[in-house]
């Protein structure tokens, strides 16, 4: 019933305006053409990023191919930290002062371009990423080449379609097709680009333009195939797939321990990020402080330098050792932390797989160890946990399921890669709430993940919602006079001010609980400015409600001060979280009435 009402309504829709249809089908027709170049495109810059990491790499550690962690174990301790460390601040003043947008994972950025960028991406973009990332991977950055490719091949697919004078409606399906062909090319899977672009990238999309991503992912994938050949990105040995059903009580929890691994992967990135941010040294050295670090890191083991495939590829194989992997857990995320915290580009898919092998080769060989009737694939476990914390790190379990079949070409594992992955970005999702890159976004100020319109908040200023009518309190306030104020007064929170009348801390009533008692028997103990709190968030007066929100967010607080920058210290309002989302309920219940209208 429901086909043939969709077919009556297609023959009404063609029989009242003919033109208005044929336009439309040429310009679908039109962008699947479109879609097939940018899949050659990104192919070829596939191709050629992936040639030009062979390059640096030969070029820094000597050598012609082969392994490349042989190559690094075989240099001097004093090469292991020069070469990443002479590539940072080489790298440094590039990202800094030509191409900002290369700094860091890459995958964001066209999440941003999307959604809050009407699908343009600069075209210097892909050229500056491709040759940033290639010579910090040639030099061992430890870091993954797939968030960049997605990058690159979102740039070539903005590029296309700015040529072509897409509408701004268009553009994102160009860019998601670029970004797909990207993964497609650089693991030989066009089902993992394609899915990776509409459960990652996209936020939103019409059904029909799915074609369009799948269309650039199979014609990128066939021609990484000419490039290379036609074989699996990751080398599984061994009995594969589910050999007893009761095995499903091991990758389930398993899956929760790889959420785990994820989230503690996530926060030391931003973590580490948050720590440079804090160094008082120009942006563009940092870089080469990353590098330096890196390579005390790789003195231990430098297997933690590079992508990593080479020890995945141990894992697959069952030949990694229980001790080592363990090891390779904590520093892996060390050395990624500290590349990407810098400002190092590079992605996280990379590190995600080389924890999530290692894990799986934690679980399977400790399980063994303790039980050895268990009998237990290492390999098996180690394709499940490279699933499971990539589902984590990414919250997209459907890609990551797919993406580890995909790439071991092992198609009998479904159901113990369902248990792992799902167990992992539920455990994330309610222990955490975001993906890597929904947090590198929330850092930018912008939320994608909350359900809102950002667009409504970047459009309010903090001036258009705070309170101007407040009270304050002087740091050298008794107790008595904090008691005799609140009594009289309707304000929970009070900035505290000094004598020249700058905001030194704040005082709200849960400050004053732990005096109470020693307040009481001596009143003339306490003053305000030991009990208020010293480390206050403010708010600018020019910033919008988007930006408080990210503040709001980070911050255990309901109300900040907002401060104008002109005169330092200076309060002229409080913004409260109430007020905020008061605001933005306002703006649904209006935005219901007129859909309903």
């Amino acid at each position: 019933m429901i086909t043939g009402m969709s077919r009556r309504l297609v023959s009404l829709a063609r029989q009242r305006s003919p033109r208005r249809w044929h336009q439309a089908r040429l310009r679908y027709i039109g962008l699947l053409f479109l879609a097939v170049l940018v899949g050659v495109l990104a192919a070829g810059g596939a191709y050629l990023f992936r040639e030009l990491i062979l390059l640096f790499q030969e070029l820094f550690w000597g050598g012609e191919g082969g392994n490349f962690l042989e190559t690094v174990r075989q240099a001097p301790w004093w090469l292991v930290l020069l070469v990443p460390t002479a590539a940072g601040l080489a790298v440094g003043p590039v990202i800094t002062f030509f191409a900002p947008e290369a700094r860091g994972p890459g995958v964001p950025e066209v999440i941003r371009a999307i959604t809050v960028g009407k699908g343009v991406m600069r075209r210097r973009v892909a050229v500056f990423k491709a040759l940033v990332t290639s010579l910090l991977l040639g030099a061992g950055a430890s870091v993954g080449r797939e968030g960049p490719i997605v990058q690159i091949g979102a740039s070539v697919g903005s590029t296309i379609g700015g040529l072509f004078k897409l509408t701004p409606e268009m553009l994102p399906v160009l860019l998601a097709s670029g970004a797909a062909a990207g993964i497609a090319a650089t693991f030989n899977a066009p089902l993992t680009g394609a899915l990776f672009a509409m459960e990652v990238i996209l936020v939103e999309i019409e059904v029909a333009y799915m074609a369009h991503i799948i269309v650039a992912a199979v014609t990128a994938s066939a021609l990484s195939r000419f490039f290379w050949g036609h074989f699996a990105a990751f080398e599984l040995a061994g009995p594969t797939g589910l050999q007893k059903y009761w095995e499903l009580l091991i990758y389930a929890p398993m899956g929760v321990l790889a959420g785990l691994v994820a989230i503690a992967f996530i926060r030391s990135v931003f973590g580490a990020d948050m720590f440079f941010e804090r160094i008082p040294l120009p942006r563009w050295v940092k870089p080469a402080i990353g590098g330096l670090l890196l390579g005390l890191i790789a003195l231990i083991t430098p297997d933690v330098l590079g992508v990593g495939y080479e020890t995945v590829n141990l894992a697959l194989a069952g030949h990694l050792a229980l001790g080592l992997a363990l090891l390779l857990i904590v520093l892996k995320i060390a050395a990624t932390s500290v590349c990407i915290g810098s400002g190092m580009s590079g992605g996280i898919m990379g590190p995600s797989f080389f924890l999530g092998a290692a894990l799986g080769t934690v679980v399977s060989l400790g399980l063994n160890a303790i039980d050895p009737t268990l009998a237990l694939h290492p390999q098996n476990y180690a394709v499940a946990g490279m699933a499971a914390v990539l589902a984590g790190t990414t919250l997209a379990p459907i890609t990551a399921l797919f993406t580890a079949v995909e790439l071991t070409m092992s198609y009998g594992g479904v159901l113990p890669l369902m248990a792992a992955c799902i167990a992992s970005a539920l455990t994330v999702r309610l222990l955490f709430g975001y993906s890597a890159y929904e947090m590198k976004l929330l850092r930018q100020g912008v939320n994608i993940v909350r359900g809102f319109d950002p667009d409504f908040l970047a459009e309010l200023a903090v001036t258009e919602v705070m309170e101007t009518r407040f009270e304050t309190l002087h740091e050298d306030a008794t107790f008595l006079e904090v008691l005799n104020k609140a009594a009289a007064s309707r304000y929970p929170h009070y900035p505290v001010l000094d004598d020249a009348g700058k905001l030194v801390g704040m005082l709200s009533m849960s400050d004053l609980r732990p005096h109470i008692k020693d307040c009481l028997l001596k009143p003339a103990s306490r003053r305000v400015r030991d009990m208020m709190t010293r480390t206050v968030v403010t708010v600018d007066n020019g910033e919008t409600l988007n930006e408080a929100l990210i503040k709001f967010e980070f911050t255990p607080v309901s109300c900040l001060p907002v401060i104008d920058p002109k005169r330092p210290g200076e309060v002229v309002g409080l913004l409260k979280k109430d007020a905020l989302l008061m605001a933005l309920r306002e703006r649904s219940k209006r935005t219901r009435t007129l859909s309903g209208m």
